[in-house]
């Protein structure tokens, strides 16, 4: 049976740690000049550690940190003027999260230099504790909760935060004008199907010192956790879409069981609480979620768009293809007046579109989807899954893009979802709706479909499970803004069990749209 603990999208609980010295390896290699620290030294050590058994590190922060509550804890902040390349006056800063509260467990942080690594240290001058009354000269070299990157994104003055790492493998980054959202995880294990998940984590981290101008950072990671271990590289590169290049190489651990279901690659976890599709009457906001559906880019050209939903019983899908051209947690809607939050900001949370780069192979996007009783809580998760695993000890490597996109996303080249609603209209007391009835509208917009003469004719080609029955399906032009709107009434015949739906628009034997699927859940 699975289980699921939420993350807390004020602040993501860790769960793993390993806190270990620099590797033999890797401190003789510092100590060579003219020696390169690069992706294979970060895969030589999780290779080294894969073959060794897992081992817990002990919980050992001070007491008084443990007992900071969120308020408390969200008074220790970072100096900026401490901020690791300041007085260089390069392009990038980089500052760090303190421990205490649900980050119980440090992480190591090393900068690159010629020859080699050399380990950034903790120092308690570099944080501000506010008004919190603590004792930091008895703690020694805790390390860091996780570390923030910053970079004029916005205005030359200012350094915007750009990249966080913190918690397990999370990290999240921004393009200009975009607020924090949904984040994204070096791997998921067993997010479905098994006993528990497992939440690998990040436990070092090496900075490569930019350049002067440059406009792209690198950061190394090494990933570990009791099945699996793994090196990555993130290439980041700001901008109005801020884009990062991963390269990872993943281990499983010899001796240790492995993952049951899923092994999960580029998770993305969001939040949708509830939206168009889903209204909650006593919100005086329309809609509050964080991506608004599902976007997968498949084979044969087929483009699928699903919209999220907060259900009341977890509920896990997927979608198998043979080459995986993309795939995505989208936040389409931006407009303001869908969200009306003026200090969420809703519309500007970013999207975020995995792209592999080179081909992953057979496998399957999977969607899981947890009930949230409000907006504090991430509910969302999709991730790749190979076909197959690889071998104890054996490599499986992969590279990717992910773009965090604002207004300008990845969409397919005809037309797309613009809106998906749920509900009816005015009906006369003669035409009740029939047992377990469910009406959607839904409209598309794109160039394919701007491109049709006034009388075009096209058809809704709608298909349901055994468990669904389609009732009605008209398309028709909408005068009030262009687009074209379907609309849609299906029966639910057996309320205990979802009904899977899918729905594009058609014009002779053209297929002008991408694929609406949608499921209704049961009742």
């Amino acid at each position: 049976m699975h289980s699921w603990r939420s993350v807390s999208r004020r602040l993501a609980a860790p769960l793993f740690l390993l806190h270990l010295a620099l590797p033999a390896a890797v401190q003789a290699q510092a100590a060579q000049p003219g020696s390169t620290f690069g992706f294979e030294t970060v895969a030589a050590i999780a290779r080294d550690r894969a073959v060794a058994a897992w081992r817990a590190a002990p919980d050992a922060l001070p007491a008084e940190l443990q007992a900071l509550d969120y308020d408390r804890y969200r008074d220790i902040r970072f100096q900026p003027a401490r901020a690791l390349w300041r007085d260089a006056a390069l392009p990038f800063e980089v500052m760090f999260f303190h421990l205490g509260l649900y980050q119980r467990e440090p992480v190591r942080v090393n900068e690159i230099i010629p020859g080699g690594a050399l380990v950034v240290p903790y120092r308690r001058g570099d944080f501000d504790f506010g008004r919190n009354q603590l004792r930091p000269e008895t703690w020694g070299d805790l390390g860091f909760a996780g570390l923030r990157i910053h970079y004029p994104l916005n205005t030359a003055p200012y350094k915007d935060e750009l990249v966080t790492f913190l918690g397990a493998s999370y990290f999240r980054a921004l393009g200009a004008g975009q607020h924090y959202g949904l984040s994204a995880r070096g791997l998921a294990i067993d997010t479905v199907g098994g006993d528990r998940e497992e939440f690998p984590r990040f436990t070092e981290f090496w900075l490569q010192r930019p350049a002067p101008g440059a406009r792209e950072v690198t950061v190394y990671a090494l990933l570990e956790s009791p099945r699996a271990t793994g090196a990555y590289r993130f290439e980041v590169v700001p901008g109005s879409t801020t884009t990062m290049r991963v390269q990872a190489r993943i281990y499983l651990r010899g001796g240790a069981a492995r993952p049951v279901a899923t092994l999960g690659l580029a998770p993305l976890t969001s939040m949708f609480f509830f939206g168009e599709n889903q209204p909650r009457g006593g919100d005086f906001r329309p809609e509050v979620h964080d991506s608004d559906g599902l976007l997968v880019a498949g084979d044969a050209g087929e483009w699928i768009w699903r919209p999220l939903q907060n259900p009341a019983r977890p509920s896990t899908t997927s979608y198998s293809v043979q080459r995986l051209r993309g795939f995505g947690l989208m936040q389409r809607d931006r407009a303001f007046a869908s969200y009306e939050d003026v200090e969420a900001r809703y519309e500007r949370r970013p999207s975020a579109w995995v792209r592999p780069l080179g081909d992953w192979g057979p496998g399957r996007v999977e969607l899981l989807q947890l009930p949230t009783p409000d907006e504090t809580h991430d509910n969302v998760v999709a991730y790749w899954v190979p076909a197959s695993l690889p071998a104890p000890g054996q490599p499986l490597d992969f590279a990717y893009e992910i773009a965090w996109q604002g207004d300008e996303q990845e969409r397919p080249p005809g037309s797309w979802v613009v809106q998906s609603r749920q509900g009816s209209g005015y009906r006369r007391a003669e035409q009740p709706p029939a047992p377990g009835e469910v009406q959607y509208v839904v409209d598309f917009a794109g160039p394919a479909l701007r491109a049709l003469p006034a009388d075009a004719k096209l058809r809704a080609v709608v298909t349901a499970d055994g468990n669904g029955r389609v009732l009605e399906q008209i398309v028709y032009p909408n005068p009030a803004n262009g687009t074209w709107r379907m609309t849609l009434r299906v029966q639910q015949l057996d309320p205990a069990k979802p009904v899977e739906l899918r729905a594009f628009l058609q014009q002779t034997n053209q297929v002008l749209s991408e694929t609406w699927s949608n499921i209704i859940l049961p009742r």
